[in-house]
């Protein structure tokens, strides 16, 4: 019974487990090694994006027969150049929109607390719960409008401590860019030749999985972010750039991003005029199709296959667990596992042929 194969991975999965529970009970042993990862991550994360986008193009200039390290001082060149762009053309608007709004924000509650009332002097039936519930909601606006605020200048707090780590980032990207081409051997070099290949066909698996959600889902949003802003400047919409670069932002989220990118604009249309309720619902379904119909299959194919339903999911449980950030790289992160778990069960099957392509 030892040498059966469902024998040995109960207690491997015993052992995990046992180790699991071991390093919960000695926390205090590793909460510095965690606080050191928790440091650095954000650099990491930062420098892996740009990795995956740059990477191409140093790639590209290698084939022009340019060396690796001048191919990397082009590629910083060419993101210096974007960073300036967006600086000097970008940004100086984005900036003056939204604190156009930030300024409207009293209007806008007022606006909103005047409907109300004008809602609630046109109706004579209204049950006497649901008239208290909307009188506390409107005395309270004010309130929770501060309390929105005071949560956003606390993330923005939280946004520039991530800012000051992102100092870091091109020294990681450097390094990732010309040695990130060492790692696989110098992982598989303790193991024998058929399971090096094994780890490298697994590696490169993930590799893959990577690249196609960072290139793709970044692509995606950018041109999302084009469709809107062109959109919302045909039907005359406030505000329209810092709203375009909000959904940019927020289509990085899978599936429930292009739902949150509507809401602010949703309601500055409102405010503006009531039947721009319809033309932003317009403008964005009809940049949602472009981009179901017509970007996605080209940029990202169906590399990820994930039903909707699984991301939904995901998504709802990374939200639960870890807040923003867990939305933002729970499919990634579920895109790794189940890569990893797909290989692992093929290896398995293999391994029922010949012992020796097992991993464990």
């Amino acid at each position: 019974m030892v040498n059966k194969r469902w024998f040995q991975f109960l207690v491997f999965f015993i052992l995990v487990f046992s180790l699991i529970l071991l390093i919960s009970v000695t926390d205090f042993i590793f909460s510095p090694f965690v606080k050191i990862i928790g440091a650095v991550a954000v650099p990491i994360i930062g420098a892996g994006i740009l990795y995956y986008l740059t990477k191409p193009i140093m790639y590209f200039l290698e084939r022009l027969k340019i060396n690796r390290i001048l191919s990397i001082v082009l590629v910083f060149l060419l993101l210096i150049l974007i960073g300036f762009f967006v600086y000097m053309y970008i940004a100086p608007i984005a900036q003056q929109q939204f604190r156009n709004l930030i300024d409207n924000i009293p209007t806008m509650v007022n606006w909103a607390q005047d409907l109300i009332s004008l809602w609630q002097s046109n109706q004579t039936a209204i049950p006497k719960e649901i008239d208290k519930a909307i009188n506390d909601f409107t005395n309270n606006l004010q309130s929770h409008i501060d309390s929105t605020l005071n949560y956003l200048f606390g993330f923005i707090g939280q946004l520039i401590g991530f800012i000051t780590a992102l100092v870091l980032v091109p020294f990681f990207l450097f390094f990732m860019l010309k040695d990130g081409e060492k790692l696989v051997p110098f992982i598989t070099q303790i193991f024998s030749q058929k399971k090096a290949a094994n780890i490298r066909s697994l590696l490169s698996k993930i590799d893959s999985t990577l690249t196609s959600f960072i290139q793709g889902q970044l692509i995606v949003s950018f041109a999302v972010g084009v469709l809107l802003f062109i959109g919302y400047l045909i039907i005359d919409l406030k505000y329209a750039l810092t709203l375009a670069l909000f959904a940019m932002v927020m289509n990085v989220i899978p599936f429930a991003g292009p739902f949150i990118a509507v809401i602010p604009a949703l309601i500055v249309g409102a405010f503006q005029d009531p039947m721009n309720l319809i033309w932003v619902s317009i403008v964005m379904i009809v940049a949602q199709q472009i981009e179901s119909n017509l970007i996605s299959p080209n940029v990202m194919g169906h590399a990820l296959d994930l039903h909707p339903l699984t991301v939904i999911t995901v998504i709802l449980a990374a939200g639960s667990i870890a807040g923003f950030l867990g939305i933002l790289f729970a499919v990634p992160f579920y895109s790794v596992v189940k890569t990893i778990i797909i290989h692992f069960y093929q290896t398995y099957v293999d391994s029922k042929k010949n012992r020796e392509d097992a991993l464990i």
